[in-house]
């Protein structure tokens, strides 16, 4: 591996299923190595994948298949922004439909029980913009939201 910093993704046996998922949808996202264990392990065997080594969205990973014993929360997330809605359903309707789960303000699961952020970029312009009035109308539509729909986020910011 060549980054010095890489984030390792525990997995319940399902570290190269996901991989192969990630780099199908999200753009500059690759699979690279994947490694076998050397010997049997409390959750896996000797020839079973141990770990894959991704890339999703430009950001190294490292999938390992540790077992069932550590799950997903949403204290980590990856935040993928968007450029328009069609790229947001896109993604959205990729990672809910194969598995996965939709939840609030542009959040939703893998089936993995990797969190998600499908963040169009109009969405974090409007509720950081320095007109703190159209801000807090942008922020409170997306409060009400699943799935971000650009077009009420923009009228909701234009007033």
């Amino acid at each position: 591996m060549i980054s010095k910093n890489t984030i390792c993704l525990w997995y319940d046996g399902g570290a190269e299923e996901a991989a192969n998922f990630y780099a199908a949808t999200f753009p500059d996202s690759s699979v690279g190595p994947v490694h076998r264990a050397p010997s049997d392990y409390p959750s896996g065997k000797e020839g079973d994948v141990l770990t894959v080594e991704f890339t999703v969205a430009g950001i190294p990973c490292i999938g390992l298949n540790g077992g069932p014993e550590l799950k997903h929360n949403e204290s980590f997330s990856f935040q993928i922004a968007t450029d328009d809605q069609a790229e947001t359903d896109r993604l959205w309707n990729a990672i809910v439909n194969n598995g996965g789960q939709e939840s609030v303000c542009g959040w939703c699961k893998d089936k993995w029980g990797i969190s998600w952020q499908i963040t169009p970029r109009v969405l974090t312009q409007a509720f950081t913009d320095k007109d703190r009035a159209a801000a807090k109308r942008a922020f409170e539509a997306m409060m009400k939201m699943t799935k971000i729909d650009v077009a009420a986020i923009e009228k909701a910011y234009r007033g």
